[in-house]
């Protein structure tokens, strides 16, 4: 059963939830395009705290959503963390393979069929972990872990291939920050459950 903490803390964001969405929407937010951060939960301030985590404001902007904020433990939170993960990294694939079908030069190409590969790589390793946070977070841990050097040596390949495509670096940076996050979240677990692996 989850301590008292978490379900007060749950119970409050619910009530509060759910006497706003009750308000007219007009008396909450002006009719203008603001959109109000949504506080986050002790878990993810924990986690985007961690010392793994590379861009705190990232971190707390992605698992901003009102699922994330509502989870409550570590390996739920860590499955959302795999699975915005997986989705970043399908979404920068897709930009890889928009890219490569425009550009001719044979050096380019293969940076960015290296970089196909490792966002293939990244996606099946997000996707495989999201199963072992429960059975087991040491190899969940390593296998986050690895996804980094596939993203650096993508990165490496585009340099030297002299590929200027800021949506690819910008795809590139996003994916470290979540590698960031799933390793400390991952490493978390290891700590919460050390007698069990």
């Amino acid at each position: 059963m989850a301590p008292p903490n978490q379900l007060c803390l749950v119970l409050v964001i619910f009530l509060s939830i759910f006497s706003l969405s009750s308000l007219p929407t007009s008396a909450i937010i002006p009719k203008a395009n603001v959109s109000l951060p949504l506080p986050s939960s002790q878990l993810v301030e924990n986690l985007c705290n961690g010392k793994a985590v590379e861009n705190r404001r990232f971190c707390l902007k992605a698992l901003s959503s009102p699922k994330i904020i509502a989870a409550m433990d570590t390996t739920q939170l860590g499955t959302l963390i795999m699975k915005l993960g997986a989705a970043n990294a399908k979404a920068t694939l897709n930009v890889y393979n928009e890219i490569i079908k425009k550009l001719g030069s044979p050096q380019a190409l293969k940076a960015l069929n290296c970089c196909v590969e490792a966002y293939k790589y990244a996606i099946l390793s997000f996707e495989m972990v999201s199963s072992e946070l429960v059975e087991d977070p040491q190899t969940a841990n390593y296998d986050v872990a690895v996804i980094g050097p596939e993203i650096a040596n993508c990165e490496k390949e585009l340099i030297n291939a002299k590929v200027q495509a800021p949506r690819l670096l910008a795809g590139n940076r996003f994916m470290k920050y979540y590698v960031s996050m799933g390793y400390e979240i991952t490493s978390t677990l290891e700590l919460e459950n050390p007698n069990e692996y």
